[in-house]
């Protein structure tokens, strides 16, 4: 089933974009993927430093308690 649905969206996008455009379109939606998923790995990165830096001062402040 899922080959006929696949057939059906990339058939619907030809006659929607063009054949020419198509690749153009695949090229910016995999850019478009590949920023997003930077990102959300910079954010992720982020919450980590963050994490650890408020566990830090936790353990300073538990230590002069």
């Amino acid at each position: 089933m899922k080959g006929i649905e696949l057939f059906v969206i990339i058939f619907i996008a030809i006659l929607i974009f063009g054949g020419k455009k198509l690749p153009e379109l695949a090229r910016s939606l995999a850019e478009s993927m590949n920023e997003f998923k930077r990102a959300k790995n910079e954010g992720e990165l982020e919450s980590q430093i963050a994490d650890a830096k408020r566990r830090e001062l936790e353990k300073k402040a538990e230590d002069k308690a």
